[in-house]
């Protein structure tokens, strides 16, 4: 063996295969049957709902969608998660149907049995297509205006210990106020209420993201600023290039709290004066007691928040990819 083969670098060991059994008998596949088969249980009062057919193409489909996705799945802990969240979907949906169709345990009124929900959401789609791209604007709109005035602020009075000292307790101040006074003000200066709600929005990602910002620069490690100076690393670079990217985890925080809370508040706005938005949609409806149509809109902004979410995670996790 010569001295270069012996100090060569080892092989990398890929992860080992998922067997078949492992990916496809679980767990998940037991409730899809036992949700399937439910459908088919006589009703509590003797008819079957005609929208059954809805939710049985719907576990259908979802079915059809796992074993498709389930072979993509190299990692076991990524499998795991996905078919657990499915698995929960079906569980969901069998105990909605016992407690309302088959044993209407549950007031028809308040819960209608899901096929009925499936039925009006496709009816609905249009309608709340519009609604969603309305809420989504609004929240990109305020987030991004909030971001790319919070992150450069918050760079620059961090970087400077005693305007960073002051600017944190007044971040402090300003944030412990609740966003959503402020809809009074704006309603009086702003020309329309999606104006307002953009600054509404804008005032509840600010502060989390300049507060995340300023902990980062704060937090910066000096052994590697001091390292920056022996360089003679520019002031300009020095920020873009040092200690915006070691702030960026503390960054991230603060927009994801900010972002959540966006979203709380920007249905609660629309509930109170929109004219459209998801907010809107489910208040309208609840107003008329037409809750096939409040459920529906109530998981259509769950599915858009972790969308949104899922989105950012992904930003996130790619602009951090050197933490690995």
């Amino acid at each position: 063996m010569t001295a270069t083969e012996s100090v060569s670098s080892p092989a990398k060991v890929s992860a080992p295969a998922i067997p078949a059994a492992k990916r496809f008998l679980r767990v998940t596949h037991l409730l899809f049957l036992a949700t399937l088969g439910v459908q088919f249980l006589p009703d509590h009062a003797g008819i079957t709902d005609p929208h059954t057919a809805w939710l049985i193409g719907f576990v259908l489909l979802l079915e059809v969608l796992t074993l498709a996705l389930t072979p993509v799945f190299k990692k076991k802990e990524s499998l795991n998660l996905f078919l657990d969240v499915i698995g929960f979907i079906f569980g969901f949906l069998l105990l909605w149907t016992l407690l309302t169709a088959k044993l209407s345990l549950l007031p028809t009124a308040l819960f209608p049995p899901f096929g009925k929900v499936l039925s009006q959401f496709w009816e609905d789609a249009p309608k709340i297509l519009v609604n969603i791209k309305s809420s989504v604007g609004i929240i990109l709109q305020g987030f991004l205006l909030a971001i790319v005035t919070a992150i450069p602020i918050g760079l620059f009075l961090g970087w400077n210990a005693r305007l960073g000292s002051a600017a944190m307790y007044l971040s402090k101040f300003f944030s412990s106020i609740p966003p959503i006074v402020y809809i009074p003000y704006g309603i009086a200066l702003l020309p329309s209420f999606r104006s307002v709600s953009v600054f509404v929005i804008f005032l509840a990602s600010f502060w989390p993201t300049f507060a995340g910002t300023m902990s980062g620069v704060l937090n910066v490690d000096q052994r590697i600023l001091d390292s920056a100076k022996v360089l003679g690393v520019s002031r300009p670079t020095m920020l873009s290039r040092v200690i915006l990217p070691a702030s960026l985890p503390q960054i991230f925080l603060g927009c994801n709290q900010g972002l959540s809370v966006s979203f709380i508040l920007l249905t609660s706005a629309e509930m109170i004066g929109a004219r459209d938005g998801m907010g809107y949609y489910v208040k309208y409806y609840s107003d008329f007691g037409d809750y096939t149509r409040t459920i529906a809109g109530l998981l259509v902004i769950g599915i858009v928040v972790i969308g949104v979410t899922f989105l950012m995670g992904k930003l996130q996790g790619y602009l951090l990819r050197w933490k690995r």
